[in-house]
């Protein structure tokens, strides 16, 4: 399972909500860029990025900054936060970015994705961000009135790379990941899935690693706020991701 640590962006600053309340903010820094280089040099291989902005209102307050961090780190950068059109996924996937993740657009325009896909293999992701099984869109401000379950089928055959799920009421609460969730979402999907969402602890790490369904395991996590809390270090938790006990 691949570790991905995050940098979530607001004013060019890197900061983490509690629950996507963007009132309840923890400014961490206003360098992504040497954050970025820090979670590289610690040996991450991917780095997920998000425009808080962009996500909220559509406009790449903080593209600059992705498009720094693409440029300086080795490691693959995964991007999301208002990419809403091709244009404005294009931008990150010529700015260097790996993969582009896709939310609301996703939600409300589903052959966007399937057109992404198409024009760029491997390149996109979709966000699918969760609260009480209903998929949240808009920088998580409103519900899309779809299941989660029923938007993982939705993009099974589309092409995308991966499914990044967030559970909403645990993102930045370190209260440990929805495992069961997780577990449904592996076992009703042959795309690859990226947990997102309340991290905490070595232990919630490799409890992700573990996860099989099927014999199926989960591609990847998304760890922000446990990492800058200094809950554990990157080395201890790419060796939690690994399987490390």
């Amino acid at each position: 399972m691949d570790l991905y640590p995050a940098i979530d962006l607001r004013g060019g600053r890197f900061v983490r909500l509690r629950q996507g309340d963007y009132a309840d903010e923890t400014v961490y820094g206003d360098d992504p860029v040497a954050v970025a280089r820090s979670f590289a040099d610690a040996g991450a291989r991917w780095i997920h990025m998000v425009d808080l902005d962009a996500a909220r209102t559509g406009d790449p307050v903080n593209r600059s900054a992705i498009t720094a961090v693409a440029g300086a780190v080795d490691a693959r950068v995964q991007a999301g936060g208002g990419v809403r059109d091709e244009a404005a996924a294009g931008a990150l996937l010529d700015a260097g970015v790996a993969r582009v993740v896709v939310g609301t657009a996703a939600m409300e325009d589903p052959d966007l994705v399937a057109r992404l896909a198409a024009r760029h293999p491997g390149g996109v992701t979709v966000g699918l961000d969760t609260r009480d099984g209903e998929v949240a869109v808009r920088g998580w401000t409103e519900g899309a009135g779809v299941d989660l379950l029923d938007a993982v089928a939705r993009f099974a055959d589309v092409g995308v790379a991966a499914l990044v799920v967030t559970e909403i009421a645990r993102d930045g609460m370190l209260v440990g990941p929805d495992l069961d969730g997780l577990a449904r979402v592996l076992d009703c999907t042959g795309v690859d899935v990226i947990a997102s969402g309340g991290v905490g602890n070595l232990d919630h790490l490799r409890s992700l690693a573990d996860l099989e369904v099927g014999g199926r395991r989960l591609a990847g996590a998304i760890v922000g706020k446990a990492l800058y809390e200094r809950a554990f270090t990157v080395e201890q938790a790419l060796a939690a991701a690994a399987g490390g006990h």
